[in-house]
């Protein structure tokens, strides 16, 4: 038995990069032979095991054999005679096609080490396009390295290409469109996974609404880049830059949906953009596994986003009411994740990516004066019910009127 370090773990020493997690091919073994040996079997599909005492995963070098469309069409050779090279073989790029022996000896027969030199993200075989999946993962893997110089090879984004136009990306499941996507934003640079997605014309197969923004003008005088797909990947790369959370990710990404379905007369404005916007984000979350806190967060920010923009315009009455809306009250930590994703769309502009954003810090200061009203004083007032919250409401009502017209100076139109 044999037993070799492989993929990510390999590829990401080769770069430098700190390595995450540890994954072993085994070589020469059977699913008897580690379970004697105390390891336990997780895999369903073929076999993973976990070890017995560090938990690190360990499969059982495999070939596969396609048998039908989609991921799931595959037969899988487990047999104690695959050798580690064709174990390589069936990988998806070749700077995951790599391995290390017990000795530190490199095992790379498919040319991984030379591609992560010249930065290139490169399939290993013409067994790339039997898996749809693929697509998917070069287009996270060009996001995740996109800092450090990687591009995708012309021919594999052809491949990507062909297997789009041969129908095999509407195989994917929306579990797995979600592990990929979610996988995305949390990068460096997230908007790169859609852009590639749209280059090789997937985009438009997984993600219509966000594929028909691109071509939608708005008004240069607030959007110098026009395009609304444009707009929305320059928001999206600057919540990466304000926020590593992917909540706020996905916000900015899905806020401005229903700019896609605004009516040809209308344009380039888009009145009535944000209640389209509530319906597309929620449809999107139902067709894929969208979280619920991901839901909400992307729903809340499609409505609400221009009244943030307009905090210095709205009254006293009209912010308690957004602040409700929004459950600040009660849950100030989401508040604060909707101010993020408003600031990136303020900033998702072109000219406009280094500005201040101080309606955040408006609103921000408007909660505060509204959460220092205490409902313990008006106890002495006998009220009760029904009372007791329209006292409070009134309370705070009074207390954001002081805090805009005393604590910020708002800007003069």
């Amino acid at each position: 038995m044999e037993v070799y370090l492989v993929g990510g773990a390999v590829r990401d020493e080769l770069l430098g990069l700190p390595v995450r997690e540890r994954d072993w091919c085994v070589v020469g073994a059977t699913p008897d032979m580690l379970g004697a040996m105390g390891y336990r079997q997780v895999g369903k599909d073929f076999p993973v095991f976990l070890h017995p005492q560090s938990g690190e995963e360990y499969a059982l070098a495999r070939t596969e054999r396609k048998t039908g469309s989609g991921y799931h069409g595959f037969s899988f050779d487990t047999s104690p005679k695959v050798s580690i090279e064709e174990d390589l073989g069936r990988r998806d790029l070749t700077i995951n096609a790599i391995a290390r022996d017990p000795d530190g000896r490199i095992i790379d027969p498919h040319g991984g080490a030379a591609d992560i030199r010249s930065r290139t993200l490169r399939h290993v075989s013409d067994a790339f396009d039997e898996d749809p999946v693929r697509v998917l993962r070069v287009a996270r893997f060009a996001a995740r390295f996109a800092s450090l110089g990687f591009r995708i090879a012309p021919e594999t984004l052809q491949k990507m290409r062909n297997m789009v136009e041969a129908g095999e990306v509407h195989a994917l499941v929306p579990d797995r469109v979600w592990k990929e996507t979610q996988s995305a934003l949390a990068g460096n640079d997230p908007q790169v996974f859609f852009s590639v997605l749209r280059e090789c014309g997937a985009l438009k197969i997984v993600f219509p609404e966000i594929e028909a923004l691109f071509g939608i003008p708005q008004p240069a005088k607030w959007h110098p880049e026009i395009d609304c797909g444009v707009h929305t990947m320059m928001v999206l790369e600057q919540a990466s830059r304000l926020t590593v959370n992917t909540e706020v990710r996905f916000a900015a990404l899905v806020h401005d949906l229903g700019k896609a379905t605004t009516p040809k007369k209308h344009l380039p404005k888009h009145p009535g953009h944000e209640k389209r916007s509530v319906r597309l984000v929620t449809a999107l979350s139902e067709r894929l596994p969208v979280p619920a806190a991901y839901r909400e967060l992307g729903v809340l920010t499609a409505e609400f986003h221009a009244h943030c923009h307009r905090a210095f315009e709205l009254r006293p009455a009209t912010v308690l009411r957004v602040l409700q809306r929004l459950d600040a009250f009660r849950r100030p930590d989401r508040f604060e994740k909707f101010l993020f994703a408003c600031e990136a769309d303020a900033r998702g502009r072109t000219g406009f990516e280094n500005r201040p954003y101080p309606q955040a810090q408006y609103l921000r200061g408007a909660l505060a004066a509204a959460l220092a009203v205490s409902g313990a004083g008006l106890a002495a007032e006998d009220l009760s019910g029904a009372e007791i919250g329209a006292a409070i409401n009134k309370a705070r009502l009074s207390a954001i009127t002081q805090f805009r017209e005393t604590a910020i100076q708002v800007p003069k139109k």
